[in-house]
């Protein structure tokens, strides 16, 4: 559990960054700055030629964001081939969990929203986990509780980030540029067959990963996806006289600046929404803000929960030994916490004030996801017993 709890301080630390980066933008949006937040965000940077002349927002989003998965996905792989969830029953449970958490917080959107025109893309808001800040909720919260529920709750959330950028490719994938994509799976093989060679370099490996970003951002594909396919493509395991795998050494050296520069970069850009009363009021009355409000702190939890229990009561997945079903409630609360990815859909699915709108909501009921979830979790650390 060493690594995992080198990854949990790492993501803890980059949580509070995260908070302090969203209240800044804030500030930043509502306050005498906000005309020079929004032209600094509407900055164009890039070469044209490359059709990289991409806003700073943009870049934070589409460029950030890509390494965020990148160390994701590693963190994911390794838990799959090495970690606790090599066993098959007891990868399944985050996994189905993961799944139930996306699919019962768009249905429910959907019902809210039922009707309303916005929600053709819109529905996918409320589909995704924090990871940052939920793991940053659940170290301040949980000190009773053991390590098993951390790990429930990373995978859970990784899972779910995933399936989140598979569902952003999916739907928000405009034109698509057949050769572009087939440069990109080229690119794909190629750092893959470096692998495979045990090639250490990165005077190799940094030119391909950054190819492979711009291929898969021009072939229309949302660029975060190259992120999610090289941490993918990564080797595991170490060899005999290795100190430690490729996997594990890159963790070691992206983790903290994903952590604690990418995603509060990103945030500082996203969070960024004008806040006023008669907005405010329209969180509670608007149908597009209140889908995402019932996607985020109801769907998550009943989706998480019912899922989970399900897939244990039918004897598909195994619940950890010290893990109790009031744990698991407990702990999917933390779903609702949206944010990150949230953030990044209403950024792709909505303009203008719609966008602003749901990205209020998004932060509202991430807030309301975040206390609720820490009530429970310091109930359920005293019901433990000491020791």
């Amino acid at each position: 559990m060493t690594e995992f709890g080198r990854y949990l301080r790492t993501e803890t630390v980059g949580g509070s960054i995260l908070l302090a980066a969203t209240a800044l933008a804030l500030l930043a949006a509502n306050g005498p700055w906000a005309d020079a937040y929004h032209a600094l965000r509407d900055t164009e940077l890039g070469p044209h030629f490359l059709h990289l002349n991409l806003t700073i927002g943009d870049w934070a989003k589409d460029g950030l964001l890509a390494l965020f998965f990148f160390v994701a996905g590693l963190e994911l792989k390794r838990e799959l081939v090495v970690g606790e969830l090599s066993q098959l029953k007891n990868a399944l449970l985050p996994v189905i969990a993961a799944v139930g958490g996306m699919v019962v917080p768009a249905l429910l959107a959907l019902a809210a929203g039922w009707g309303d025109p916005r929600m053709a893309q819109a529905w996918s808001i409320p589909v995704a986990t924090d990871i940052a800040f939920a793991l940053g909720v659940l170290a301040l919260a949980s000190s009773g509780l053991p390590s098993s529920a951390r790990l429930f709750l990373l995978s859970l959330a990784v899972v779910d980030d995933l399936g989140a950028i598979l569902l952003i490719a999916i739907l928000f994938t405009g034109s698509f540029n057949l050769l572009a994509a087939g440069g990109a799976v080229a690119l794909l093989g190629l750092y893959a067959f470096l692998q495979h060679r045990r090639v250490r370099t990165p005077w190799l490996y940094v030119p391909v990963a950054v190819a492979t970003w711009v291929a898969v951002h021009s072939s229309g594909v949302h660029a975060t996806i190259a992120g999610v396919a090289l941490a993918l493509l990564t080797r595991v395991r170490a060899d005999p006289g290795e100190a430690e795998s490729p996997c594990l050494r890159l963790e070691h050296r992206l983790q903290p600046w994903s952590a604690g520069l990418a995603v509060p970069v990103f945030a500082f850009f996203a969070a960024g929404i004008p806040v006023s009363v008669s907005v405010f009021g329209e969180l509670f009355t608007d149908r597009l803000a209140l889908a995402v409000l019932v996607g985020l702190v109801v769907g998550k939890l009943v989706g998480i929960t019912g899922s989970a229990l399900l897939a244990v009561r039918l004897g598909v997945a195994r619940l950890p030994d010290d893990l109790t079903p009031k744990d698991i409630v407990a702990v999917a609360m933390l779903g609702g916490v949206g944010f990150t990815v949230s953030l990044l859909i209403a950024d792709l699915s909505l303009d203008g004030p719609d966008m602003e709108l749901a990205k209020g909501a998004v932060l509202v009921a991430s807030l309301i996801a975040s206390l609720l979830a820490a009530a429970l979790l310091v109930r359920r650390s005293k019901a433990r017993p000491a020791g």
